[in-house]
């Protein structure tokens, strides 16, 4: 156990220090190629802070032969997202979080559309190829239902490009382009290595408990690969850059469930998800996402309590999760 610790520990810190150099290559490459906010949190950044969920969903099938824990890492590291990164950037703050019309009903409409095309693409799975998993039932995802929420992400991407055209703004001189480049690349390596000691650690936390290592996934892992996330929300918040800050959280969403689940998919091949484990999970999400949209949208900004709001159904999220490792709802079987 105490092996197991230590590894999750160093791990956390790699994908910490990694998630800093990417966060901070990626602020600057997006400011000496003058994007616009939006587009900085919500594409830029939010690709580079979700690096870990990516590698976590290719890893995971690929050495482990575990892509439930790799979907139970991103839809956690999801809610974790939603709920805790908002609270702590406005905690963080001396007032509060403010959030633009524009953000609102835009950002947030198209994640909650990324996670009804993430519920299709797996009831699709479950219609066309339907399988017995562990659990309830099931589907096998196959790389060309993979390629449905990839197209999606790719809308996504447009309708971003679009608000570059008719943005203008002043390119920052003096980037040291190619040194970017190269941050951008090591911090990928970093978290590439702290990500698989977390998959390591939440099998063998499983093993070591008697319990199912997606439990751990949901939790743990999730908490630590969505680092890189916080501390860009949390930094953008510092600086008085709101929108950055919460457009990260729901343009990294989008890539999660877009683009690394299918990415997992389209690395592994046709992979086996039991629906009636995912439909809680994903449901819980949805709230979680309607909860933090019903705050923004009065007065376009998050206050200190509307915050400790969010961070009180993050709780009530892992007391349910600890409740099914004990099987006391049996919701996921676990």
């Amino acid at each position: 156990m105490l092996s197991l610790i230590v590894v999750a520990v160093v791990s956390t810190a790699l994908i910490w220090i990694g998630g800093a150099r990417l966060e901070r290559a990626a602020d600057r490459l997006a400011a000496h190629y003058a994007l616009p906010p939006v587009v900085q949190g919500a594409v830029i950044v939010a690709i580079g802070s979700s690096t870990p969920e990516l590698l976590t969903a290719i890893l995971a099938p690929l050495l482990h032969a575990e892509f439930e824990l790799g979907i139970a890492v991103i839809v956690g590291s999801a809610i974790f997202n939603i709920l805790i990164i908002p609270a702590a950037a406005t905690l963080s703050t001396d007032g509060s979080l403010s959030a633009t019309p524009r953000l609102v009903y835009k950002e947030a409409q198209f994640y909650l559309l990324a996670v009804a095309v993430f519920i299709l693409t797996l009831s699709l799975a479950v219609i066309y190829y339907p399988v017995s998993p562990e659990f309830g039932v099931g589907g096998e995802v196959t790389r060309s239902l993979a390629l449905v929420p990839i197209a999606v992400y790719g809308l996504y991407v447009f309708i971003q490009y679009e608000d570059t055209v008719d943005h203008t703004a002043e390119a920052v001189e003096g980037v040291a382009v190619r040194r970017q480049w190269l941050g951008l690349v090591g911090g990928f390596v970093l978290i590439a290595v702290g990500v698989e000691g977390l998959l390591r650690f939440a099998i063998g936390l499983g093993d070591a408990l008697g319990t199912e290592s997606f439990v751990w996934g949901l939790t743990i892992v999730a908490a630590a690969t969505s680092l890189p996330d916080a501390v860009v929300s949390v930094t953008a918040s510092r600086r008085e850059n709101d929108v950055t800050s919460i457009a990260n959280v729901f343009g990294s969403n989008v890539f999660d469930l877009l683009v690394a689940v299918p990415a997992g998919v389209l690395a592994a091949g046709a992979t086996t998800v039991s629906f009636s484990r995912a439909v809680p999970l994903l449901s819980y999400l949805v709230l979680a996402t309607v909860v933090l949209f019903t705050l923004m949208r009065t007065g376009f900004e998050l206050e200190r309590w509307e915050a400790w709001a969010l961070v009180a159904v993050y709780a009530v999220f892992l007391v349910w999760v600890v409740a099914e490792s004990f099987a006391i709802f049996g919701l996921l079987g676990a």
